[in-house]
């Protein structure tokens, strides 16, 4: 399947190379980040390097609480509940199946009692993944609509993606918390390079409303970065989904029934948004206003899909 975007194999390499950039991007302006606060917090070009020590530490602390008890806060704050094979035997056998093809551990699986339709997957590793579905995907969604959904999900583990999301989550938080806590140090007075400013120290201004306006805007770039590596993560799983179930329309219908639902996922908020299947936030609600899409528009996912199954093209991707 050629087209002018390549087969899916081709896309595959494409958003994985796309991920990596875009990572590395995030953390050459993480470093330049810290650096510059550093020089106009402290005056010194050397002593900047303060800043950067407090970015790492920030980073490391965030990281490690994220790489071992992320997952187990995401699903708390889902709501989501562990069960058995007993408990929800199809998602059981789906699970199992899309675990076989594509050679990964059986994942713990959880349910969140909720009408709307949705499901994610989080953890830190294969050995160490979690898949959670709503209520309302088990009773909406036909069996090979559901495989589908699972093997996209399954698709993020195989792919490493829910490591990414947590990467990707540690250094927006970090970036966040390095901005505001640099802003509030100037609000109440802060900063203790004044007494060089006497003697000319003219590059420390210029550091200083580089650094403010790095500060300002850093939270809004960080965020465009984390909605371009989510889109790309987004495309990659769709394209490994089809090849675990040789089904194209399986995932194409889920899709467009989960991105059609009216229905509103109470349990989802904006830490949690970016890993569901489908956006869970409508353009309805409220707090829809204002919250950035980390997934790619659902009509062009779902072309996608449409042209593996008729055998047709592969025209565009975000």
């Amino acid at each position: 399947m050629q087209g002018n975007g390549g087969t899916f194999r081709d896309r595959i390499g494409v958003n994985r190379r796309n991920s990596v950039f875009l990572i590395l991007v995030f953390l050459v302006f993480a470093i330049v980040l810290g650096y510059v606060i550093g020089y106009a917090w402290i005056g010194d070009p050397i002593g900047a390097l303060f800043g950067l020590a407090i970015a790492f530490a920030l980073g490391t602390i965030s990281g490690l609480v994220s790489f071992f008890a992320g997952d187990k806060m995401v699903l708390a704050a889902s709501r989501a509940t562990e069960i058995t094979h007993e408990d929800a035997p199809r998602l059981f056998n789906v699970v199992e199946e899309m675990s076989i093809a594509g050679g990964l551990p059986m994942p713990k699986v959880y349910i969140i009692q909720d009408t709307a339709p949705n499901a994610f997957a989080t953890g830190r590793d294969p050995e160490h993944a979690s898949v959670a579905v709503t209520s309302g995907l088990l009773d909406k969604l036909s069996r090979d609509e559901l495989q589908g959904v699972m093997a996209h999900e399954m698709a993020h583990v195989g792919n490493y993606d829910i490591r990414y999301a947590m990467l990707v989550g540690i250094l927006v938080g970090t970036t966040v918390l390095i901005s505001d806590f640099f802003l509030r140090g100037l609000w109440f007075g802060g900063g203790r390079g004044g007494g060089s400013r006497e003697g000319g120290g003219y590059v420390q201004v210029i550091m200083l409303v580089v650094a403010i306006l790095l500060a300002i805007l850093a939270p809004l770039f960080a965020r465009l970065l984390q909605m371009s590596i989510s889109r790309q993560r987004e495309y990659l799983a769709d394209a490994t989904a089809v090849r675990l179930t040789r089904n194209p329309d399986g995932l194409a219908d889920a899709l467009q029934k989960i991105s059609g639902d009216r229905e509103v996922l109470e349990a989802a908020n904006r830490a949690t948004a970016h890993l569901y299947i489908v956006n869970p936030v409508k353009n309805f609600e409220k707090r829809a206003r204002g919250l950035f899409s980390t997934h790619p528009p659902i009509g062009e996912r779902i072309k996608l899909l449409r042209a593996m199954e008729t055998g047709g093209t592969v025209e565009s991707a975000g």
